[in-house]
């Protein structure tokens, strides 16, 4: 796909932008690792705080997500230390408990089911982040609110090999023994994967390919998978070429994101006022936005710092 014009993007994300009121930043943006900031203490609440680290999964959004709440931070004053692709959620967690990193964004549902090991199937977007909020707190960690937007697996086919196989649910796919399904590797084993596909479906004849993320389209545009993990903030799905499965019975859940942060770093920084600043970029996280950024690093290849600091501006966050 050609690149749009950079002033596209810009106009996109301006016309994205939900201006809060009393949330404006000073003019200042942060640098890819870390920096302080200067101003008086009530518009730079982090002056004198000491340094956070904050971590980031292993692809796009997360990049983007990461960004965001570096540059809000480093606008009212915080040092940042941003530490991008670590990993699968299982790899994140770790280096959350281990303290390698302080904080980092994860999934509600993903949290539910990876992280706490609940195998019960969420019964909405509440719940779930309710008892991912719970199971941090429990455990020594305190969460942002959660995010409007949600970025929930699904499963993915090209549209001309669904209406050949009159596929529309995940349920369809018994019809076809042996289809070809890529994904990211810990997707085998997740109730919100194959696991639960197998469970809650009953589709358990699949050839599984281990695909990275961002794979998943080039595989299913060449035909080397038939349905492909996908998520449904994806800027590919909106090329039009694709069909989604629909998931009723929600074996791939409710996924918003939290931001979650060890409770004595976040006491440290600040509480509240720390948070506030987090929960001031949460709230503007609609799908459309989300999707407009991702698509911004993805599509047009620019860099989700840049792509952070035009959301941020425009919403005077930075």
């Amino acid at each position: 796909m050609s690149k749009r014009p950079r002033s596209v993007l810009a106009l996109a994300l301006v016309a994205l932008a939900v201006v809060v009121a009393g949330c404006g930043g000073d003019d200042s943006s942060g640098g890819s690792t870390s920096s302080g900031g200067g101003g008086g203490n009530a518009s730079q609440p982090g002056k004198g705080k000491p340094a956070v680290t904050i971590g980031t999964k292993n692809f796009t959004e997360e990049f983007v997500l990461g960004e965001l709440y570096a540059q809000a931070l480093r606008a009212k004053g915080y040092t940042v230390n941003l530490k991008t692709n670590l990993g699968a959620t299982e790899v994140a967690d770790k280096a959350l408990t281990s303290g390698q990193i302080d904080a980092y964004p994860e999934y509600t549902g993903v949290t539910v089911s990876v992280v706490a090991k609940d195998d019960t199937l969420p019964k909405s977007a509440a719940d779930t982040a309710s008892k991912a909020k719970a199971f941090y707190e429990q455990r020594g960690e305190t969460t942002s609110q959660p995010t409007p937007f949600q970025d929930t697996d699904t499963l993915a086919t090209l549209k001309d090999f669904a209406a050949k196989n009159q596929l529309q649910s995940v349920a369809d796919l018994k019809k076809l023994p042996g289809i070809k399904l890529g994904a990211p590797a810990e997707f085998r084993s997740r109730l919100n994967g194959l696991r639960g596909m197998k469970q809650v479906y009953g589709v358990d004849d699949v050839s599984f390919k281990p695909l990275a993320i961002g794979l998943q389209y080039p595989a299913l545009d060449k035909g080397s998978v038939k349905v492909a993990n996908v998520f449904s903030t994806d800027p590919q799905l909106a090329s039009g070429k694709y069909q989604l499965l629909k998931d009723p019975k929600g074996v791939f859940g409710y996924q918003n994101v939290l931001f979650v942060i060890d409770k004595k770093k976040y006491d440290a920084l600040g509480g509240t006022t720390f948070m506030g600043i987090i929960n001031g970029v949460n709230k503007l996280l609609t799908g459309k936005a989300m999707q407009t950024m991702n698509a911004a690093v993805d599509l047009n290849k620019q860099e989700p710092a840049a792509v952070a600091k035009q959301f941020l501006q425009a919403n005077n966050l930075a």
